[in-house]
């Protein structure tokens, strides 16, 4: 049978003493945990002074012209890349089902994106091209409105969803395929000006 603790046997049980006065330095008190710095709202504008993610106000902002145009690749075996270019893969016209998802992926980027704003896109354009020393196809897609903010975002989903058709389209015969650099080219219109990337 399991021995019943001290304070059940009916024996005086000693406890350690307790000094009513304690010094300062013998129980120094813990330091208060810092909260966490919230983002500037200055430097990140999708972040509130308190750190909480919120959609920019744009609605005092003029609509001005906005342009922007987006690149990305998708590197590929050397058989995989004649099969896209002479359209035998097996699930049809790789680039032309690639060029339908990334303008309508461009259309849906502020239901793909949290904090996107819907944009009315007056332009979009999507254009391949071959890169036979790297065996890649290369996407560019320019995305064109006239509002408050830019379609960056717009450029950036197109251009990588058509990068992603062409995967699903050609990972029966290639599964190392490889999509890289999807990046902004350029971005005109606006407050920020003019932006080119080296």
């Amino acid at each position: 049978m399991a021995e019943w603790p001290q304070e059940f046997s009916g024996r005086p049980v000693e406890r350690p003493s307790v000094s009513k006065r304690s010094s300062p330095r013998s129980s120094p008190r813990t330091p208060r945990a810092s909260s966490p710095r919230s983002p500037a709202s200055e430097d990140f504008t999708h972040f509130d002074r308190s750190g909480q993610a919120h959609m920019v106000d744009v609605g005092a902002k003029p609509a001005t012209r906005r342009v922007a145009r987006a690149a990305g690749r998708i590197a590929m075996a050397r058989a995989t890349l004649d099969k896209v270019r002479g359209g035998g893969a097996a699930k049809g016209d790789v680039l032309g089902v690639a060029r339908i998802a990334a303008i309508g992926a461009a259309k849906r980027a502020s239901d793909l994106i949290p904090l996107c704003h819907p944009l009315p896109l007056s332009r979009l354009a999507v254009d391949f091209r071959f890169d036979d020393a790297a065996s890649a196809v290369e996407i560019e897609v320019t995305a064109e409105t006239t509002g408050p903010t830019g379609v960056e975002m717009e450029a950036l989903t197109g251009a990588a969803v058509g990068l992603l058709t062409i995967y699903d389209m050609c990972k029966a015969v290639d599964r190392e395929m490889r999509i890289e650099a999807v990046r902004l080219l350029e971005k005109r219109g606006g407050r920020s000006g003019h932006f080119l990337a080296p």
